[in-house]
């Protein structure tokens, strides 16, 4: 398992990991484990058929995604939902609403196939011989399946559905049969496609998988044909037409094993079509030998809307194309595979495809002797099964009962599978664009043949495209960049940010997703609550407020100082934290607790702890005196304050306006002998049409700025005084300028001008601090400034408490 804090994804195959059969697909990712797809291997039987369910703890599933209702991607689904661990979790299971449908006449007709081999044979033989395997057991029962059935959730294409906190799924059309879909999975932002089995072709009643819009990040996909072509679709249906007439001219009877949903569908409908086209055909039968898909037809025709615009045109003109003509289905009676073997010409399907057992495997062992019947296999056949043994036309097969049959019945492939070849699966691939690619659900030669043939191709494009082939049980481990991405909404959103710019505000993290908003819009878009924590301090002190103000100027710089509405006398340390003077021997702080505003509040209690320690306190508050022997001997003596104390920190940067041009002026002659330190002499440069004597009032029209110009070499940079931009037309002297005027604004500024509080507007708004500062009146005999206090120019904000 991974960790939640490590962005790896984990890929594990519990089956069609270098095999075709029980499909199981295991992703993990930042905690998240989801499942795709729970088949059963079509060539074996029991337990071993299964996928490798031992290895995975199946509580921790968040959700298990089942593609489509073909057996080898479904039939163990009920297995693991009631014989393991699954039930003990949270996890969810989905599926579409026509492969639910279509999955329970499934499940019961293998449960019944399954039990009936079990009470009739009981015994243990080897599927690739062409016989029976059974464990004696079944895997589940009907009840099983019962208990299981409703918890299965049904779900639409194009439905993004959230099984759990930071996974999204989405299903889209797979072509392949009724109701496939492959799923575009996010997990914690990493997009993971995964197609199941899946067709880019469109034939007579399905659409062709679909191209999802997002480009995954991971591309989990099929190789069932490897680099093999197939024919184009209008020769298939020709050569397959030409073989069957031919077949039945011959006076034979032709066999067309198929599964009971899926290809045997689009077949009936070519063979329907082809006998109307075909007069002197009308007295051959077609045989449907499939009960299960007699059930299922209902199913079809409840979900034409899913199919392609042509059984959709033919539906609408009250034409339903699975009302068909010429073909029957038949009857339960025992021993009918005699009957029809001693009839006259006609057509069968019959299922299984595999041909392992049932009803078309009794077909092919009373017609394999005669040579004027034929078989035609029609879909992908799986290693180890009668159907991939007699394309390679042996002399005689061995039956069920262990006898040994001569074959001379006709061998013809004509893949009607609904799989992509090469030319579809690397067409795909590239409207995908993934960076890496994972291949499934083939055998291990053709497998390796599509990997080798992938990255040829990307190899000659020089593009970096990973391609893996995993074995089961093999874990594949991705590693991504834990880049994260927040989302702009409420007002922050209004306008496009400038390029650079920097955006602040709050962060909300919910399910691996960010969304960064202002303070005001955290209600309405997240419906949490907002509060203030002021924190307060009461400081004994041993000195007059002029020393506090005095020690806060030295340094903080910039101070504010005013009255609160109660006529305390306040100083606001960096718009963070207010100090008031409560009484002749206690100041109290206050201020909005956050992380810089603590900062800034241990240093302010440090400085007032230290005062009556400080020698610049005692220097600043004494003077010297005569002493005399006489009546003034007998008064106590006494500490007097200076007058000095009346005057500003030289750190101070007062409301005045002769201080701030005072200070601006310092500031910028400690600027250009820093720069003149790095680059030798710099020169200021006035435009034309300023003056820099110019008297009060006097019009200076100029549409330049003063600027400072450095001259290193044969380059010029200019540093506009306005803004302190830098150009120069050398980018090398730029960033170095940039950089050392970046060094100086930064050594010759004071804290208060270089710390911006986050919780600035918090301090002013909360109802405690507002009472604070009252309107501004100068009072000059005082030296002190109030504070202006505008409502109506603030904006609300509030410390966050989560």
């Amino acid at each position: 398992m991974n960790s939640a804090e490590t962005p790896t994804l984990s890929i594990t195959m519990l089956g069609a990991g270098q095999e075709v059969g029980r499909s199981c697909c295991v992703l993990q990712y930042r905690g998240r484990t989801i499942v795709c797809d729970a088949g059963v291997h079509p060539a074996l039987s029991g337990m071993a058929s299964l996928p490798f369910v031992d290895e995975l703890d199946w509580s921790t599933v968040d959700a298990l995604l089942v593609t489509h209702f073909h057996l080898d991607h479904a039939a163990s689904l009920t297995y693991i939902m009631e014989k393991t661990n699954f039930k003990d979790g949270k996890g969810k299971v989905y599926m579409t609403h026509a492969t639910k449908a279509i999955y329970k006449y499934m499940m019961q007709d293998f449960i019944r196939m399954r039990s009936a081999s079990i009470s009739t044979r009981g015994s243990r033989c080897n599927l690739v011989h062409g016989t029976f395997s059974s464990s004696g057991d079944p895997l589940f029962t009907a009840l099983d399946l019962s208990l299981s059935f409703p918890l299965i959730i049904p779900v639409a294409a194009h439905q993004q559905i959230s099984p759990c906190p930071g996974v999204t799924f989405i299903p889209y059309h797979a072509g392949h049969v009724l109701g496939a879909c492959m799923f575009l999975i996010d997990i914690a932002g990493l997009k993971i496609l995964y197609t199941g089995d899946y067709s880019r072709e469109e034939d007579r009643h399905l659409v062709k998988a679909e191209v999802p819009s997002a480009r995954p990040d991971v591309l989990i996909i099929e190789s069932t044909y490897g680099v093999q072509s197939l024919e184009a679709r209008p020769e298939k249906e020709a050569m397959f037409t030409s073989d069957v007439h031919a077949i039945i001219r011959r006076g034979g009877h032709v066999l067309l094993p198929v599964f009971a949903m899926g290809r045997a569908q689009e077949l009936l409908l070519i063979l329907d079509e082809y006998w109307d086209q075909h007069p002197e055909l009308h007295n051959v039968p077609i045989y449907y030998a499939s009960s299960l898909a007699r059930k299922c037809m209902s199913v079809y025709q409840t979900y034409i809307h899913t199919m392609n615009a042509n059984i959709k045109g033919r539906f609408e003109r009250r034409d339903n194309p699975f009302v068909f003509k010429y073909i029957s289905n038949l009857p339960h009676a025992r021993s009918w595979e005699k009957k029809v073997a001693e009839g006259g010409p006609c057509v069968v399907l019959a299922s299984p495809g595999f041909l392992h057992t049932g009803a078309s495997r009794e077909l092919l062992e009373l017609w394999a002797p005669d040579s004027r019947n034929g078989l035609i296999i029609t879909g992908y056949s799986v290693e180890g099964t009668m159907a991939r043994d007699i394309l390679t036309e042996p002399e005689e097969i061995t039956g069920l009962k262990g006898n040994t049959i001569p074959r001379r019945i006709s061998v013809r492939y004509i893949s009607f599978s609904a799989h992509v070849d090469y030319s579809q699966n690397a067409e795909f691939i590239d409207l995908i664009s993934p960076q890496h690619i994972v291949l499934v659900h083939g055998e291990q030669t053709a497998m390796g043949r599509l990997r080798g043939a992938l990255q040829s191709k990307y190899k000659d494009r020089d593009e970096d495209v990973k391609v893996y082939t995993p074995r089961n049980l093999e874990t594949l481990q991705l590693t991504f960049r834990g880049e994260r991405i927040a989302k702009a909404i409420g007002t922050l959103a209004t306008e496009p940010p400038a390029p650079n710019s920097i955006l602040s505000g709050l962060l909300v993290a919910k399910d691996y997703s960010y969304t960064l908003l202002d303070p005001k819009d955290l209600k309405e878009f997240t419906g949490l609550s907002t509060s203030s924590v002021i924190q307060k301090v009461r400081i004994a002190i041993g000195c007059g407020w002029e020393l506090v103000r005095w020690h806060m100027e030295g340094m903080y710089g910039a101070i504010i100082e005013g009255r609160d509405k109660g006529g305390m006398l306040t100083l606001r340390i960096m718009s963070a934290v207010d100090v008031k003077w409560t009484s002749d021997t206690e100041v109290t702080l206050e201020w909005v607790a956050s992380a810089s505003n603590d900062m800034v509040a241990d240093s302010v209690i440090a400085i007032l702890m230290s005062i009556d320690q400080s020698p610049a306190s005692v220097k600043m508050t004494t003077h010297s005196h005569s002493h005399t022997h006489e009546e003034e001997a007998k008064k106590p003596s006494h500490i007097e304050v200076d007058v000095r104390l009346t005057k500003s920190h030289p750190h101070a940067l007062k409301a005045q306006t002769s201080r701030v041009e005072e200070l601006a002026v310092l500031r910028m002659e400690r600027i250009t002998m820093f720069l003149e330190a790095h680059f030798g002499d710099v020169q200021l440069r006035v435009p034309e049409g300023v003056k820099p004597d110019a008297a009060e009032g006097e019009e200076v029209v100029s549409e330049e700025f003063p600027a400072i110009a450095i001259t290193l070499d044969d380059s010029t940079a200019e540093i506009r005084l306005l803004d302190m931009m830098v150009r120069s037309s050398n980018e090398a002297l730029r960033k170095r300028v940039v950089s050392v005027l970046q060094m100086a604004l930064a050594t010759t500024g004071s804290l208060a001008e270089q710390f911006v509080s986050v919780d600035h507007s918090a301090i002013q708004e909360s109802d405690e601090i507002q009472a604070i500062m009252a309107n501004v009146e100068d009072d000059s005999e005082g030296g002190v400034k109030r504070l202006a206090e505008d409502e109506g120019d603030r904006e609300e904000g509030k410390a966050i408490a989560m």
